[in-house]
């Protein structure tokens, strides 16, 4: 059930963040800039519109205490980190990319590279764009890698953390590519951890639902998506795929949310080796659907449109027509609920899914699967 980030002038998309029993609906501001910048960095660009301010104070001495401590360490990561950042261009949109290992291979967003075979890279220091090609992508977790076809020796990969033990608080900056502001930084903190996003999709296609999302005070803006969130030991600890905009009260500051480390490197692996996803950590029932209505247009469930043959659903006796009205104690109005139900449900977890069929309910045992690409 994959899903667009919204382009930064395209138009709200309606996800839900937090509890599933009671999502709060907010609107996504996209974080991929719609429209490609020139080729070139945008350092000359920025510098033909900007004017400086010609400051007439002291500046304040830090001296040797906490804060000059504090400071040191931010520069330090941003000349460590920055490197290993660049942008991306499409012919739709820009977005950012986390150099991954030293084979000029590139993580980003599924929804950065679109349907795109072949994208142009340029580091966040500065340099000649460089051509690369899509190895793989995986919706459902809204990543991708694509691989630089030259110049791979030119950047350098970037540091990985573990997000096992990452609490609320931690300072954290995001690096990327806002509005096509090449190496740009902001910072911030990890506000929470463990949000399940689910997003609805443009113009009415499907949804996309992330799972033990982080959030993050650090501004996130459209073309920050697909790059990188690190913590001030130099580490990436997320990659940045979306932002919330309340849809009455406008943008809503402070609300980006970043794919987890721990999923960026499991999916990673997968699709630098094999170009798809054999093995991921969500769960899945095996088939394809559709959002169920009553006469009057009312949600009622989820359609069963197809049924893998072998998989969960199949195992478990359902079959095309079918429409599921409850999963492991949940009721499932819409895709969008069952997805977030999925998310947080691991393969091989044995679950009651009841379903209805020819006026008649049902309910019987199910053994998730794995969702693969």
């Amino acid at each position: 059930m994959a899903g667009q980030r919204g382009r930064a002038t395209g138009s709200a998309a309606a996800i839900a963040v937090g509890a599933l029993l009671t999502p709060v609906l907010l609107g996504i501001a996209g974080c991929t800039s719609s429209s490609p910048p020139a080729a070139h960095s945008t350092t000359d660009s920025t510098t033909r519109s900007a004017t400086a301010a010609t400051s007439t104070s002291t500046p304040v001495a830090l001296g040797n205490g906490p804060a000059a401590a504090l400071q040191e360490q931010y520069e330090n990561v941003i000349k460590t980190v920055l490197p290993s950042v660049v942008q991306i261009n499409t012919q739709t949109g820009t977005g950012s990319g986390v150099v991954y290992d030293d084979n000029g291979d590139i993580v980003t967003n599924a929804h950065v590279v679109g349907d795109a075979s072949d994208v142009q890279v340029l580091p966040a220091i500065g340099g000649d764009p460089m051509p690369a090609k899509v190895l793989g992508t995986f919706p459902p977790d809204d990543l991708a890698v694509i691989r630089l076809t030259s110049g791979a020796g030119s950047l350098h990969k970037a540091t990985f953390g573990s997000t096992t033990d990452i609490t609320p608080g931690q300072i954290v900056l995001a690096m990327g590519s806002p509005l096509g502001l090449t190496g740009s930084v902001t910072q911030g903190i990890i506000s929470a951890t463990g949000r399940t996003i689910t997003e609805a999709g443009a113009e009415g296609g499907g949804t996309t639902t992330i799972a033990d999302a982080l959030q993050t005070s650090a501004s996130i803006n459209g073309g920050n998506s697909g790059g990188a969130l690190v913590n001030l030991a130099g580490q990436v600890v997320g990659i940045p795929t979306a932002a919330a905009r309340d849809p009455e009260a406008g943008a809503a500051p402070g609300l980006g949310f970043a794919i987890p480390a721990n999923t960026v490197v499991n999916i990673a692996d997968q699709l630098i080796r094999d170009g798809k996803v054999t093995q991921s950590t969500r769960a899945s029932l095996g088939i394809t659907a559709r959002n169920a209505t009553t006469s009057n247009g009312q949600p009622a469930g989820v359609t069963v449109a197809s049924v893998t043959s072998g998989g969960p659903a199949a195992d478990a006796g359902l079959r095309e027509g079918d429409v599921i009205t409850e999963l492991a104690g949940t009721e499932t109005p819409s895709q969008a609920t069952l997805s977030s139900i999925l998310a947080n449900l691991n393969p091989g977890q044995k679950v009651d899914l009841t379903y209805t069929r020819g006026g008649s309910s049902h309910t019987t045992p199910v053994t998730l699967g794995s969702l693969t690409s």
